[in-house]
């Protein structure tokens, strides 16, 4: 039976378990607490018993098994893992990095993060990353919009598929379904908090094509969604729930009743519209309005009032918004809206689990349930400032911050990185894949008027192999930009060592525009130099003496390794057509 059960099992388990110290418990006891299961029912005395990281016992007089490592939080608050539905892992957010980030959230209590932040490219690396450092789980979701669209102002197709049609929304619901996304995230509001200009909003038709076809896949769907109207077409749409709140206007008691009968719940992530937060700061005011986050609160008290479900989310990782705080600060404004905290803090744990579709798996303290723990030093319940106060995150049964966790000094960060390979891309391969196994990314310029780039792979000149080629229609920008990321890892999601060489060099040519090539690294930072173009063919070779620092928040110093990518790009006058071809791209 041994024999057959690790011939079933996939072999990076089995050799986790033949690693596993033998020595680990297996059994873990929380007693002495006061325990709020999360559904509502006042909190009890009881005892938690956790086995292989699910709850397998719980009662008052509950024994503790003999073997059973036991963590006493006498007089402490017992509560499951706290939600965040609604954040964005970027390198603008604070904190910036993976590792960090992770770190922030269990600090806060929060056990379980939705990411609508990553390329569906970067899933893989990510969740592989994520399974070695002390983290959340953490939900990624598929990017959907309309070409120029909220969500489609930055990054390309790769990263936020563009759609206006039920046709287009069916495919790009397909498309993203290979890379396993844990949910659906659609930008259908181009509505941008009445402080800047709309983006185009997506109609009716595509967006319940686009949910049904979520939907026949198994999974939810949630949408930037911040105006009245287009939250009744969500509702009319099947959107499981919105990742915002409504707050161009109140809602009459005929459109509340017609959203808590469609099924539809509400996310509404009021700590990144919170005014009061922009009193000490003076840019980024885009989102501050006191009269819209009024209406926001109201509409949640009218919604949460007819019984329609109230999950947590934040937007952390926009300005102001830090990760982990602001779901803190999440509950204490929806009790600033009309919930007592009790139901704040069900909102969070329960609530959540039911809106992305856990709640047979965790959100509640019963048996069977994954042990997915948070201890408050204090009743949140009763007094909601004292979430605040944690005093220990526990993920799948084990302590990760605070009592019994290890010390954060001893938290595994980023990894190693790996050695670069001389050959970055030849460009042979027909499929938008580079010759490292990588998915190359269009990276023109941001904004609802962006530059139009399209890129691929083309016959060289004599038919000798295949090039890259850029052409592009400038966007009437400043500085209008259309270029190609080739990333040194899956998704550029890990640093690469190129260290050992001297530099970079490739073979182009183009319209006479300006020109560079750029080194990104991790956490935001890059390198930068320009190139002669003309319509010949010229090899360049770019020392990296000569890359000089453009986008770097930390001031870093080149090192060479922690690089992601390679980027090559070109800008030309406004309005103007440009093109670039590029080939043999690698290390010197």
């Amino acid at each position: 039976m041994m024999k057959r059960n690790l011939m079933t099992m996939g072999l990076g388990t089995v050799l986790m378990l033949a690693m596993a110290p033998l020595t680990m418990a297996e059994t873990t006891a929380i007693v002495g607490g006061l325990v709020f299961d999360g559904t509502g029912a006042p909190a009890v005395h009881e005892t938690i018993v956790i086995r292989d990281g699910r709850i397998a016992g719980l009662g008052k007089d509950l024994p503790v098994p003999s073997d059973a490592h036991v963590i006493d939080v006498h007089g402490m608050a017992v509560t499951p893992g706290l939600y965040d539905l609604h954040t964005h892992w970027t390198v603008a957010g604070e904190p910036s990095d993976f590792p960090s980030i992770a770190a922030a959230y269990l600090s806060s209590g929060v056990t379980t993060v939705s990411d609508f932040n990553e390329a569906p490219e970067a899933y893989a690396p990510l969740r592989a990353w994520l399974a070695t450092l002390e983290a959340p789980h953490v939900n990624f979701a598929a990017r959907i919009s309309t070409p120029g669209g909220h969500g489609a102002d930055w990054a390309d197709q790769n990263t936020t598929r563009w759609i206006n049609s039920p046709d287009s929304a069916k495919a790009a619901i397909d498309a993203v379904v290979a890379y396993h996304p844990d949910l659906i995230k659609i930008f259908s509001d181009g509505w941008r908090y009445n402080r800047m200009p709309d983006n185009t909003s997506m109609n009716e038709a595509t967006l319940a094509a686009a949910v049904a076809e979520a939907h026949a896949n198994g999974l939810k769907v949630m949408t930037h969604t911040l105006t009245v109207e287009r939250g009744l077409i969500a509702a009319r749409a099947k959107v499981d729930s919105l990742a915002h709140g409504l707050q161009d206007r109140v809602l009459t008691d005929a459109e509340v009743r017609f959203i808590r009968d469609s099924g539809m719940g509400e996310i509404p992530t009021l700590s990144v519209f919170d005014p009061d937060k922009w009193v000490h700061s003076s840019g980024h005011k885009v989102v501050a309005n006191t009269t819209l986050f009024d209406n926001a609160l109201r509409n949640v008290r009218k919604l949460f009032r007819a019984g329609v479900v109230i999950g947590v989310g934040t937007d952390a990782g926009m300005p102001a918004t830090p990760h982990g705080l602001s779901t803190l600060h999440e509950l204490e404004l929806l009790v600033r809206a009309g919930l007592t905290p009790a139901q704040a803090l069900t909102a969070a744990t329960h609530s959540s689990a039911v809106l992305i579709g856990q709640d047979r798996d965790r959100g509640v303290i019963a048996v069977g349930m994954r042990a997915d723990i948070t201890v408050f030093d204090g009743r949140p319940w009763n007094r909601i400032a004292d979430i605040h106060n944690v005093a220990m995150t526990m993920v799948d049964g084990k302590p990760l911050y605070g009592l019994d966790a290890p010390p954060a000094a001893a938290r595994p960060g980023w990894p190693a990185p790996k050695k670069a390979a001389k050959l970055v891309d030849d460009f042979e391969r027909p499929d938008g894949r580079s010759s490292l196994d990588t998915l190359r990314t269009n990276t023109m310029d941001r904004g609802p008027d962006r530059t139009v780039e399209v890129s691929g792979v083309m016959l060289r000149d004599g038919g000798k192999g295949h090039v890259l080629f850029i052409t592009a229609v400038m966007a009437q920008q400043k500085t209008p930009y259309a270029g190609v990321s080739v990333p040194l890892s899956a998704g550029a999601v890990l640093p690469v060592d190129v260290s050992s060489y001297h530099g970079i060099a490739f073979q182009v040519r183009g319209a006479a525009c300006k020109a560079s090539l750029t080194a990104n690294g991790t956490v935001g930072a890059s390198w930068s130099s320009s190139f002669p173009l003309s319509d010949r063919w010229q090899k360049i070779r770019i020392p990296f003496s000569g890359l000089t620092a453009t986008v770097n928040p930390h001031r870093r110093e080149w090192t060479g390794r922690d690089i992601t990518d390679i980027e090559i790009g070109l800008s030309c006058a406004p309005g103007s057509t440009a093109w670039l071809q590029a080939d043999n791209l690698e290390f010197y």
